[in-house]
């Protein structure tokens, strides 16, 4: 009885996960934010022909095309020639799929970031493919939101 009496008097777990401060925002590397040149790379990985239209070099064709058409970038056509490496694929897990756009720097090779949009495989072929579109469209987004951060001081 002391013990349920001594759980009554402490915090829920929620109100505890509640009380704790969130870190401040880390600073986004400078290569992206400075970055004039991509590199985008097709690496043909996770593309399912049963669940959408087109081949596994669709998610590059269109990662590509939108990045042609966001401007702010210059297509470089070889990872030797651009500030970063933009590697587009899709990531397969029962009943979930999801896009990850890394963010590489072609120096190092070094992961600088990674980017997942959740894309949605409910509906007919029509509906899936729409969403296929959308999903493009938020990582080119996310992408964009990412590189328009201020520089921040990382002391």
């Amino acid at each position: 009885m002391a013990f349920l009496g001594l759980a009554m008097l402490l915090p829920a777990p929620s109100a505890l996960l509640a009380q704790t401060p969130l870190a401040p925002a880390a600073p986004v590397p400078s290569q992206i934010i400075a970055a004039k040149k991509v590199f985008i790379s097709n690496t043909g990985t996770g593309f399912d022909s049963v669940e959408w239209s087109g081949g596994p070099d669709r998610i590059y064709n269109e990662f590509y095309a939108a990045m042609k058409s966001l401007g702010g970038y210059e297509l470089a056509g070889a990872p030797a020639d651009a500030d970063l490496v933009l590697g587009v694929s899709v990531i397969n897990s029962p009943g979930r799929s999801q896009f990850e756009l890394e963010i590489l720097d072609p120096r190092s090779r070094i992961v600088l970031w990674t980017v997942y949009e959740p894309i949605g495989l409910a509906g007919l072929q029509k509906t899936r493919d729409k969403s296929f579109d959308a999903t493009i469209d938020k990582l080119v987004g996310d992408l964009k939101a990412l590189s328009a951060q201020p520089v921040a001081d990382a002391k």
